[in-house]
Parts: structure tokens; sequence; C-alpha cells
């Protein structure tokens, strides 16, 4: 009889790719993953709660011990099939040698379906055909994935046609870089091997489905509250004559970058553990611009709007003034400007040198009456920045597979790959970009409710684009 809370087993020989395997189906990276063969000597359960309930259950196994000896004696055994599994587990119970098989059958003796989990880059052998036909030999609903952990292809025919033989589904399946969508088309294959599954798993997959949107909504509006947060800061400072103006707007300046790291930090951390990244880093490559601090010249080289975009932006929002300056450099460029001088003359802001230095707001910073102010931003560049690097990491942190450990060689969006950046956003995309910049700037609480919701809900939708690309 299958249980209301379906439970497979995760099958197969040592060192396949089992755990890594259990740890991304269900989301939990404390799942023991090493390359040392039979590091897994007895059955762990592994319950995927959504909203506090179960909804599904992985159990980690041990790897056959001893396939063949456990073949034989399913082969002569002539009593009652069903209680085939109990009966070998009684009878091997007390046998050190026959340790492992007991533990790996007991979950199926209990009801449990099966994954079969081997690795496609090497080739078959007699004893993997002595284990498929032991689970043939349960009766338990099975599928067969083949664990692809390199791009040697050159023994999955051979694995295939054995598998057609012995399961009810097969898949490819990359445990270490399996992406949500992967894994949800694999629920839909378990749904294929017994009719009595179909109902109970797809009620899995549609609990699914609403938690990753429900957790794409939260990362929506954690990325509009930093962004708020980040680009209305103010901050102020007592400037009487005789006080080193220079020495303290660097120290106000200073004080902001470090608030900003230290916000956008905070909403990474928070989006990282939505996706239940608890355990271990979402070790970035060293190639990635979110490695980038940042300020950085490349960050703002790279990232943000392209020129064109920043004139648009600015003759269409009548910010002109503000477009291409640098707020946090007081006239310091990183270096990355200077591209843009082109454009602010073309908005119509030629603010030049000292002219620029010895106005009364400078580059967000103002003095008035012996106080020196800096905020809220008046350079729309930074919320692109913020909002670009934010995007990066939510794709990092919603498709890295829990199973991954190979950190040193990981990959990830890079500098060179910028596809969902707000460079390629549609105009009226920008413009509620530009709404949200200045109701932030002003002190109406209203219209920042207004701008801030309507800003998380193109998140949203952005968010949900990057899912269904892939």
């Amino acid at each position: 009889m299958l249980k209301q809370i379906p439970e497979f087993a995760i099958v197969g020989h040592p060192n396949e790719g089992k755990s890594s395997v259990v740890s991304t189906l269900s989301e939990d990276d404390s799942v023991r993953v090493s390359p040392v063969p039979g590091e897994t000597t007895d059955c762990r359960a592994f319950p995927v709660l959504i909203d506090g309930r179960e909804v599904i259950r992985f159990i980690d196994t041990p790897g056959f011990q001893n396939p063949r000896a456990t073949l034989a004696w399913m082969r002569a055994y002539q009593g009652d099939d069903r209680e085939m599994l109990h009966e070998f587990i009684r009878a091997h119970r007390d046998d050190p040698a026959m340790h492992d098989d007991c533990a790996l059958l007991a979950p199926l003796a209990a009801g449990a379906g099966i994954i079969f989990v081997v690795d496609g880059s090497r080739p078959l052998r007699n004893m993997d055909k002595a284990e498929m036909e032991i689970l043939r030999l349960t009766g338990r609903p099975r599928m067969a994935i083949i664990n692809c952990k390199d791009e040697n292809s050159s023994f999955l025919a051979d694995w295939q046609n054995e598998f057609r033989k012995h399961f009810n589904a097969i898949r490819l399946f990359n445990a270490n870089k399996a992406t949500y969508s992967q894994r949800i088309a694999l629920l839909q294959s378990l749904k294929a091997i017994d009719q009595d599954l179909e109902a109970v798993i797809e009620s899995v997959i549609q609990a699914f489905s609403a938690d990753w949107d429900n957790r794409r909504r939260q990362s929506a509006v954690l990325i509009t509250a930093m962004l708020a947060e980040s680009l209305r800061y103010q901050a102020s400072a007592v400037c009487p004559p005789g006080t080193d103006e220079e020495r303290l707007r660097a120290k106000l300046r200073r004080e902001y970058t470090d608030f900003v790291t230290k916000r956008e930090r905070i909403a990474h951390q928070q989006i990282r553990r939505l996706f239940k990244h608890n355990l271990f880093n979402l070790q970035l490559p060293e190639q990635s611009i979110l490695q980038e601090d940042l300020f950085a010249a490349k960050t703002w080289q790279f990232l943000g709007l392209r020129d064109e975009d920043l004139i648009w932006a600015a003759a269409m929002s009548g910010a002109a003034a503000g477009v291409g300056i640098d707020v946090l450099t007081a006239g310091v460029s990183f270096g990355v400007f200077a591209a843009i001088g082109g454009l602010i003359g073309a908005a119509g802001a030629a603010f030049k040198g000292k002219e620029l230095l010895s106005g009364s707001r400078l580059l967000g910073m103002k003095l008035d009456k012996q106080q020196l102010q800096v905020g809220p931003v008046t350079n729309i560049q930074l919320l692109y920045i913020l909002l670009d690097r934010a995007l990066l990491y939510f794709h990092h942190a919603a498709n890295w597979a829990h199973g991954r450990r190979d950190h040193d060689s990981a990959t990830a969006v890079t500098a060179e790959e910028k596809l969902g950046c707000t460079a390629a956003w549609r105009k009226e995309e920008l413009l509620i970009c530009d709404r949200f910049f200045k109701a932030v700037q002003k002190e109406d609480q209203a219209a920042q409710a207004l701008a801030e919701t309507e800003l998380a809900g193109l998140l949203l939708a952005k968010l949900r684009e990057q899912a269904a690309s892939g």
C-alpha cells in the first residue's frame, strides 16, 4: 500500500552520486557528500517541508554490498513474494557482511519507491545488472537515474538499453547542476512509474511550484527593500568654519558606501536562506562580477544601463542633471565615467571641474547652515547597479544544486553573461525604475509605498522570466 506522504529510497552502488541526488532533490545541504566509497552505511530520511508540512521524503541508503549473493538468495526464495524483503532482512540481519544490503532494502520493505542511481560516465558491469534485477524482484515502483557527472556519454546507450528491461522510467540527471525546472521534470517522471502515485506526486509538484513562486515573491520584496533603504539614505555632520570639509565629506562617503555594501550583503544572505543554502557558502568563481566590490570600477563599467539608455532615461524622466555623475566619488573618479562625459552634455547636464566642486549641492551632498548633508542619492545608475547584482545573485542562489560541492571549479553568471540584467529591459520597465527612484528621494510615504509595490511587481515578473528560461 502506497503511503500518503510519498517516500523514495535512493539506491545504487557506492560512489555513484546517491547522496548528491538526495541533497539536490531534498534541498538539504547537510547530506554528507564524499568521493570516498561507502561513506553512507545507514539509511537516513530527508523530508521535504513546505510551510511546515512534509510533502515528500527521500531516503539516502548504503550502496549495494553483496548484490550477487543477494540476488542468488532472492532467486532461490520460495515464499510469498510480498514477504520476500522482510524474510531477507530477517535471514541476514545478524551477518555483518550483509549489513548494507539489509539497510538498503529496509525502506523498500516498508513501502518506499525506488530511485536507482548510476554514474553514466563508466561502462555497464555484470554487477550493475545484478543490482537492477534485485530491484525488479522487489516489485516496488522504480525509476533509474543516470547521474551524468561529466561530459562522457559514450556509455549512455548501453545503460538506457539495460534500464528499459528493469525500470518504469529513465532520466538523465546531473545532481551537481540540476536546476529547479529539471527537478520538477524528474518529479513529473515519477508520476509515470505507478498509477497510484499520480495524484500524490502531482500534489507534490503543485506544492513545489507554489513554494518556489513564493520564494520569488519574497526575493522581489527583499530586493526592493534593499534598494529603497540604500537610495534614500541620509546623514549629516556639523561643519563649522575651519573644519576640514573635504575630510568630512570623505568620511560621510565612506560611511555611506559601508552602509550600502552591508545592506546589499544582508539582502543576498536573505535570498540565500530562501533557497535553503544553510551550511555551505554559495562559492562564486573568480570571474564572477559579484566577486567585485560594489563600488569598484569594474562593477560600474560593466553593470547598469548603457550610455544610450541613460540618455533616454534622463530625457524621459527629467532627471538629466543627475545622470552619469558618480554620487559617491565627490569628484574623485573611479575611472569609469569618461565614456559618459558626452552623455551628460547630451542630456543637458553639463557640470564641469571646479564649477561642480564649488556648487552648493555636490553629488548628493550639500552644505547648509554649517551642516554637511549627504543623501538621498542623486545618481540613478546606482539603482541599476544594485538591481543587476541582485538579479545575478538570485540566479546563482536559485540554480545552485544542493548536492554540489565543487566550489573551486564552480561556474556562475559572470561579467560576460548579463542575460536578464537591466540593460536588456524594455523602456516601460525602465520607467517603473525611474518612478521608484524619484519616489524614494521624497518624503511622501504614500508615493514611496506605491512605487515600491510597482517595482516589486516588476521584479517578480523578471524572476519568473528567469525561471521560465531555465
